[in-house]
C-alpha cells in the first residue's frame, strides 16, 4: 500500500474526482477526510468508504472559500486522525460568463472557491505538516482552461490560470519544510463544475478518442502523493488524454 496509515484530506470530496481520489487513498492505506460544503455528498461518500473499510474516513463540512471555516475542517481533521500528510486542493465553482455578462457576485465566488480556498487549506495544512514535521504532499486541481482562453467563461479560466502560478510559487516556500506541491490539469471530466450528471451532449476532443474519467485523476493524484514521485516538485500533469496538445 502507497499510503499507509497517511492522513489526507481532500477538498469537494463529494462527487466526481475527490470522490475518487478519496476512495482510491483509502483503497491505498490512508485515512481520509471527505471535505465538501454539501453535507449529505460528503456523508455519502464517507458512509460508503467505512463501509468497507471502517473508521477510514470522516465527513467534514467546510466552505473553503471561507479562512475560519478551513481552519477548523483542518483542526477537525487533527483531532480526529493526529495530523495532515496530504492535501488534495479539489474544490471548485466556475462561471459560463463573458467579461460582459459576468457579475461581480459571480466573479467572487469563482475566484474565492477556486483559487483563494487553495490558500486557505495550503496555508492551514502546511501549518500542520511543518508542526509536527511531516514530509507532505499537497495536490491542486487546475484544469486545461487554464492553459488557454474559453468564450464561454471568464472567471473560472482566470482563476485556473492562477492555480497553476501559486502551485510553483507554494511549491518553492514549502520545498525547504520538505513538502512538495504539484497540480494537474484535467479536461471536461465527470461532470460540469454544479451539476450532477454528465451531459450526453458533453462534447470532448483529445488524442484518448474518450471522455475522461474521474479515477483517471485520481491515478494521477496518487502518483503525485506517493514516494515514487519524490523527485517532482513544482510541475503542472496535464490528464486530458492529449487535449492540451490538439487544440485549435
Amino acid at each position: 500500500m502507497r499510503l499507509k496509515d497517511q492522513v489526507a484530506i481532500v477538498t469537494g470530496a463529494g462527487r466526481n474526482i475527490g470522490e475518487d481520489v478519496s476512495k482510491l487513498f483509502v483503497d491505498e492505506g490512508a485515512k481520509v477526510a471527505v471535505v465538501d460544503l454539501d453535507p449529505g455528498r460528503g456523508r455519502n461518500v464517507a458512509g460508503e468508504i467505512n463501509a468497507k473499510n471502517p473508521g477510514k474516513a470522516i465527513s467534514v463540512v467546510c466552505d473553503v472559500a471561507n479562512p475560519a471555516s478551513v481552519d477548523s475542517m483542518v483542526q477537525t481533521v487533527v483531532k480526529q486522525f493526529g495530523g495532515v500528510d496530504i492535501l488534495v486542493n479539489n474544490a471548485a465553482w466556475t462561471d459560463h460568463k463573458t467579461i460582459f455578462d459576468i457579475t461581480e457576485e459571480e466573479w467572487d465566488r469563482t475566484m474565492n472557491v477556486c483559487l483563494r480556498s487553495v490558500w486557505y487549506c495550503t496555508r492551514a495544512a502546511a501549518k500542520v505538516m511543518i508542526d509536527q514535521k511531516r514530509k507532505g504532499r499537497i495536490v491542486n486541481i487546475a484544469s486545461t482552461s487554464g492553459h488557454w482562453g474559453r468564450k464561454e467563461a471568464t472567471a473560472y479560466t482566470t482563476a485556473k490560470a492562477g492555480v497553476l502560478n501559486l502551485t510553483r510559487s507554494i511549491a518553492v516556500q514549502l520545498a525547504p519544510e520538505g513538502i512538495r506541491v504539484n497540480s494537474v490539469s484535467p479536461n471536461r471530466i465527470g461532470s460540469p463544475v454544479g451539476q450532477q450528471d454528465v451531459p450526453e451532449n458533453r462534447f470532448v476532443k483529445n488524442l484518448a478518442g474518450r471522455r475522461g474519467l474521474p479515477m483517471d485523476i485520481a491515478k494521477a493524484v496518487l502518483f503525485l502523493v506517493s514516494d515514487e514521485s519524490e523527485f517532482i516538485y513544482a510541475i503542472d500533469l496535464p490528464v486530458d488524454g492529449g487535449a492540451l496538445a490538439i487544440r485549435d
